[in-house]
């Protein structure tokens, strides 16, 4: 049942402008709606519901990820929007970002205004 319905993602923030900011000026998502209970960004067949809370630490983790079909060329794509990459100590590709998992699966993360962990991935 849950596999035929939309996926929404959830995310905080402690600024509603500096969020829509972000997905939309940075990312190229599309403004939904806001008020009192969420900023609503839609991200191709998706929604993201950003919530305000006046005090949150992020979490260190990936909280929004997104398969892609050529990770180099989106992580090229984010530096150009002005959105670094992490270089985290285990990622092989210091430049970029992109860490190249055992199976060859390729990984890049980044961070909201927030300081909420995103993802991009290449699958083979």
């Amino acid at each position: 049942m849950l596999a035929s319905g939309k996926m929404t993602g959830f995310v905080l923030t402690k600024d509603y402008d500096k969020a829509r900011g972000f997905y939309e000026g940075k990312l190229g998502f599309k403004f939904v709606s806001l008020d009192q209970f969420a900023l609503v960004m839609n991200t191709g067949q998706n929604n993201i519901r950003i919530s305000k809370v006046p005090n949150f630490t992020p979490l260190q983790s990936t909280v929004l990820g997104w398969a892609v079909n050529d990770i180099e060329a989106v992580v090229a794509w984010l530096v150009k929007q002005g959105v670094a990459t992490e270089k985290y100590p285990f990622v092989q590709d210091r430049e970029r970002g992109i860490w190249t998992t055992p199976n060859g699966d390729k990984v890049a993360w980044f961070k909201d205004t927030d300081g909420n962990v995103l993802s991009v991935s290449q699958h083979n």
